[in-house]
């Protein structure tokens, strides 16, 4: 099967390459910069926004991945806009392809509704990219737990670099978060599984935690001793996310809408994503082991 990579540069599209080659996959990449991409693949070189490079990248393709988010700073409108945007213009140039599948991963959103721009703007991405492609399916995602997860090294700065963990009153909300092995192993099978046509799919580990205490998990696994300040009225976030932003070294046009997005319960609303697909999940507490191990594979965590 040919296989499209949108964000083949990017954190989740990077390690999808080896594991759908080892399924006999043929990849194609797109990106904004070729040379950043697995020198083991063709590249197309465009931009989803401006639709530059689409029609080429969409080919022949049986199945596109599209794993592009667009929160970085820039000076070309709110990233709610440039993300409807390129959904609508991949839509289009796959549909005029005819690629049968589109496999999303956007984020779980909470009952009654998202009500973040993050959030929101992912539901829409969804919407489009499921309307476009007869088989198409999109997951749905919580904090993904991986070395290269920047929601996941944002947390993990935070308990390295303070002093003292002031938590806001977002940290008694729950989420399911999953190991970023998993997250790949059902964007692997979604290639080619059956009765997936039309589906949108929530994922989640099989733990359930408060952020408060997935922040702890963290710092336990760090051997990290941390006193900790939880306020349970004040939320404060666009001041506590620009803080949080200049700990972490993070840029705060993504920690802002990020923590926006905390503000309530981001749960599945089942498990059928891993029963459908047959991938057994892993404990958040060996997700958080494995991701720290990778970190420190490539650079020293000073708090470890």
């Amino acid at each position: 099967m040919k296989v499209l990579l949108t964000g083949v540069t990017g954190y989740i599209g990077s390690l999808l390459v080896d594991r759908l080659a080892a399924d006999g996959h043929t990849i194609r990449g797109f990106a904004r910069n070729p040379a950043r991409a697995p020198a083991a693949i063709e590249v197309v070189a465009g931009d989803a926004v401006s639709g530059a490079g689409l029609e080429q990248a969409l080919a022949g393709i049986d199945v596109a991945y599209f794993l592009i988010h667009s929160m970085e700073p820039t000076t070309d409108g709110p990233f709610d806009s440039r993300e409807r945007t390129a959904a609508e213009r991949f839509a289009a140039a796959a549909v005029k392809a005819g690629v049968q599948r589109i496999v999303y991963l956007g984020g779980l959103v909470p009952v009654g509704g998202p009500d973040s721009a993050h959030l929101a703007s992912r539901l829409e991405v969804e919407r489009i990219l499921l309307s476009a492609g007869p088989c198409s399916v999109a997951f749905r995602a919580s904090i993904i737990i991986g070395a290269r997860s920047r929601s996941f090294r944002f947390l993990v700065r935070l308990v390295e670099r303070l002093p003292v963990l002031a938590v806001p009153a977002w940290h008694e909300y729950r989420t399911s978060p999953i190991d970023e092995r998993d997250m790949v192993e059902l964007l692997a099978h979604a290639a080619t599984a059956e009765n997936l046509c039309g589906q949108s799919l929530d994922v989640g580990g099989p733990d359930t935690v408060s952020y408060g205490e997935l922040i702890d998990r963290i710092r336990h696994h760090m051997l990290v001793d941390r006193p900790t300040l939880r306020f349970r009225r004040l939320t404060l976030t666009p001041i506590a996310s620009r803080v949080a932003a200049l700990i972490a070294g993070e840029e705060y046009e993504l920690i802002g809408p990020l923590m926006d997005s905390l503000e309530h319960d981001l749960l599945p609303r089942d498990d059928r994503a891993a029963q459908l697909l047959r991938v057994r999940l892993h404990s958040l507490d060996a997700a958080i082991e494995h991701a720290l191990r990778d970190w420190e594979s490539r650079e020293q965590l000073a708090a470890r």
